[in-house]
């Protein structure tokens, strides 16, 4: 996410709104529903200097904004509504987390509301298809930026130009690598308030195989499985020690019809009990779209995907009070690079709200962050199902009234 100290104003251009058509909406931009601080900008430097390269890009051709720009990695807004007050026709837009997507949707409904019709949100492998021109903001890790250039070239046209900003603190030379393996031509911009942009173009025939959806195999107290995860999915194809444990002290679900898997991550939950009971319809859920899509191509791996939903939610908005007789949880304990409980306490209380009377949370979570009371707080009595050095499984029965 964009965090940085200048204001939400500042940049080239923004003092000069008809040198930069795009800089009087840029500093009106919201974080919200995303944190919002006044150390915190919905818009940074990189974004501007991603606008302005791809500008001076079109104008040495004498070329006016395209009638289809694709966005990939918008935080906030900044490059999806920055293009459009550029003069681009239509945006479509991915951006793996719900909180940018909703964000990106505010500003556009409170901001400028006639181009409701002109921005699109797609899949990754979606996004970039035909494309002649790709805006996006670098992510952190190669596995994702490889992910994410693996699917501009795929689909995009074959003498695509893609604007690859960042800030410098939080760029590295393998990034570089990373696109000039798929990419003919690939250059760097000279710095610009501590943000840099990568340009890279032409499609290369002989480009290196995808790599994802990452695949990996794995074997729990008898029954074997797939995952198949993609680059920003947390934990990818793998099945991490917590989870693990969950699974092999799973109580008895034959009982249930239907089990929501909250915060889904790679589906590992979901396909295990589904394999293991055939009874079981899944719904999973999950802030990432990432996350989401991971269990969808791992149910189809396992051959369930009759049985398995998952949807990108923000904890379980989209279920009534009451509804579930069963949900299981692995909470994620940071919100990026911070770590905190207050993620793990919403998707808990939401389970609270969402679960019937009797109905039981089942979670993993590390043992020395010591959920256990605020389980028993929270949803109701709370059983130990499990625990090793690390890790701890309970059972929580809600009770109402």
């Amino acid at each position: 996410m964009s965090t940085m100290s200048e204001p939400a104003g500042a940049g080239a251009g923004a003092e000069n709104p008809a040198a930069d058509p795009a800089g009087a909406l840029l500093a009106q931009l919201s974080r919200w529903p995303d944190v919002q601080a006044q150390n915190l900008f919905a818009v940074d430097a990189a974004d501007r200097l991603v606008l302005d390269t791809c500008a001076g890009a079109l104008a040495e051709h004498g070329a006016p904004w395209p009638e289809s720009v694709a966005v990939i990695g918008d935080h906030y807004g900044a490059l999806a509504l920055g293009a459009l007050a550029r003069g681009a026709g239509r945006v479509r837009v991915f951006t793996d987390a719900l909180t940018s997507r909703r964000a990106i949707e505010n500003n556009l409904a409170a901001l400028a509301p006639q181009w409701s019709g002109r921005v699109e949100f797609a899949a990754l492998a979606e996004v970039a298809r035909g494309a002649g021109h790709v805006l996006m903001n670098l992510p952190r890790g190669l596995d994702v930026l490889a992910e994410q250039a693996d699917a501009i070239a795929a689909a995009a046209g074959p003498a695509v130009q893609v604007f690859a900003g960042g800030r410098i603190k939080h760029m590295n030379r393998s990034m570089n690598q990373v696109l000039a393996e798929r990419f003919a031509q690939l250059d760097v911009s000279l710095a610009r308030q501590k943000s840099r942009v990568l340009t890279a173009s032409g499609v290369l025939d002989n480009r290196p195989a995808s790599r994802y959806p990452q695949r990996a195999s794995h074997r729990v107290n008898g029954t074997s499985f797939t995952l198949a995860a993609g680059a920003a999915t947390f934990g990818a194809a793998r099945l991490d020690p917590g989870t693990r444990l969950l699974l092999e002290h799973l109580p008895d679900l034959s009982g249930h019809r239907t089990l929501v898997d909250l915060a889904c991550g790679n589906g590992s939950i979901g396909i295990y009990a589904a394999l293991t009971h055939p009874q079981l319809r899944i719904a999973a859920c999950d802030h990432s779209a990432s996350a989401v899509a991971s269990t969808l191509a791992a149910a189809r791996a396992n051959h369930v995907e009759d049985r398995i939903d998952a949807v990108q939610d923000d904890a379980l908005s989209r279920l009534p009070e009451a509804s579930a007789t069963l949900i299981t949880l692995n909470p994620p304990f940071h919100i990026g690079n911070t770590v905190t409980a207050d993620i793990a306490y919403k998707l808990i209380d939401d389970a609270a709200r969402v679960l019937a009377d009797g109905g039981e949370l089942v979670c993993v979570f590390n043992s020395h962050l010591r959920y256990r009371s605020e389980l028993a707080r929270r949803i109701g009595p709370t059983r130990q199902l499990a625990r090793d050095k690390t890790f701890t499984v309970t059972a929580s029965t809600r009770r109402r009234g």
